[in-house]
């Protein structure tokens, strides 16, 4: 799913194609990806949509597994805050288009080159159109050194599992539940199911 490198000088009307420096690492602004999809830096002003738009979208799944959304059933705006906060994070807007269509956190590490997909969403309105598999292949481009990628979904979470397996050529290497506790993390200790999540990798080198 189913976590940023933030300057603040990085804003969404910057001219097409800026570079932009982001502690250290030089990315392309609006950098596309297949079929017009773009992965685009979120600023400082942007996170509060960013995170209600996340908030929204985890819902959905939620609602469709449970029937409703519970108090703590979704990551808390301070549970997204805190994983924002983390070294090595950058978030991103997905846009489809010109479209803000979803987003996506990611945990990079430039030495081990063992990368993490920590949030992940598609706006409701987008699912079934391609979007989600076009920006994962958005985000392998935008980073060619990476050697492995792993991400945590949970077990309810079967559109997830289809799309991380089947589309994106990830592997099931580990499974958390009562018998096996998944480290302590409040974004995941935050969703519904009792714990159990998949957890997957995918060997890129």
């Amino acid at each position: 799913m189913d976590r940023c490198i933030l300057s603040k000088n990085v804003h969404l009307d910057d001219p097409p194609c800026q570079d932009i420096t982001l502690r250290g690492r030089k990315l392309l602004k609006n950098e596309r990806g297949a079929s017009g999809v773009t992965l685009e830096p979120a600023g400082q002003a942007d996170l509060t949509d960013f995170k209600r738009a996340l908030r929204e979208s985890f819902a959905v799944a939620v609602i469709e597994a449970f029937g409703s959304v519970t108090e703590g059933s979704i990551p808390s705006d301070q549970d997204v805050d805190e994983s924002f906060g983390k070294p090595g994070t950058a978030i991103f807007h997905i846009a489809s288009n010109g479209r803000k269509v979803g987003g996506v956190v990611l945990s990079i590490d430039d030495v081990t080159h063992h990368n993490a997909l920590e949030l992940f969403f598609i706006s409701p309105a987008e699912h079934g159109g391609g979007i989600g598999h076009k920006a994962w292949q958005a985000i392998e481009a935008r980073y060619p050194e990476t050697e492995v990628w792993g991400t945590h979904t949970p077990y309810f979470e079967k559109r997830n599992i289809h799309f991380y397996v089947n589309k994106c050529g990830f592997k099931i290497v580990e499974f958390f539940n009562a018998h096996h506790r998944m480290p302590e993390d409040s974004l995941h200790d935050a969703m519904p199911g009792g714990g159990e999540f998949f957890r997957f990798e995918k060997v890129m080198r």
